[in-house]
């Protein structure tokens, strides 16, 4: 049985969360100063808003392997930006080349661009991607332990039956590992995630420590 002649076992679900996390990270990239990005401020946001085209279009298909690669492409495009930006804004610092102004606001965009990308890996690759999620039908294995997946009827309340995780989850989850630098109530399983959230957690610790130094320095 192939990706694309398997039949869902839910309603599948919706996409454009994800859609419009990476463009988000396109937005965001919008605020950096030049010095900080590759190329102009507006590149990052036109090529994935022209890549998402057809990344798209291929799920309205249902061709969904080719849209999952499509999207590791468009995701690994917004990963080397936010980390090229990241490595361009530490190596500024010793010259003082931006303004304060434009150092608190890099720092804040690329801490939240890192959430964002973040989160649509997480996302993209837990136990397969979305439609590998949808043809299982109940979400019980997984990278990540969902709090869903550990209740037991009858002394708690029930899991929905065909309940999954959305991007949603996956954002909460970003959110809490650039916040706590670990997770909080999803524990993760697989090296993979595992080596992903040692990532997230050492960018966040980057823009905020570049944050708590600025403020230092002003006060």
């Amino acid at each position: 049985m192939t990706q694309t002649s398997a039949k869902p076992l839910r309603k599948p679900e919706p996409a454009w969360p994800a859609v419009v996390a990476i463009l988000g990270v396109g937005g965001l990239h919008l605020s950096l100063p030049e010095p900080l990005t590759f190329g102009p401020s507006w590149l990052l946001l036109v090529v994935v808003s022209v890549l998402m085209v057809p990344v798209v279009i291929a799920r309205l298909r249902g061709s969904f392997a080719l849209n999952q690669v499509l999207g590791y492409i468009v995701l690994g495009i917004a990963t080397a930006a936010m980390l090229w930006s990241l490595f361009l804004l530490v190596r500024s610092l010793p010259g003082h080349q931006l303004a304060p102004s434009g150092l608190l606001r890099s720092a804040a965009a690329l801490w939240v661009a890192n959430i964002l990308v973040f989160a649509s890996w997480y996302w993209r690759l837990d136990a397969g991607g979305p439609h590998a999620r949808n043809l299982r039908g109940n979400h019980t294995e997984g990278d990540f332990l969902f709090p869903q997946m550990t209740l037991a009827p009858p002394t708690q309340k029930p899991v929905d039956p065909g309940w999954a995780p959305g991007f949603v989850d996956y954002l909460f989850l970003a959110f809490n590992t650039s916040t706590a630098f670990s997770p909080t109530d999803s524990p993760v399983l697989s090296r993979w995630a595992k080596g992903l959230m040692m990532v997230q957690s050492s960018i966040s610790l980057t823009t905020l420590a570049l944050l708590a130094a600025r403020a230092v320095n002003i006060l």
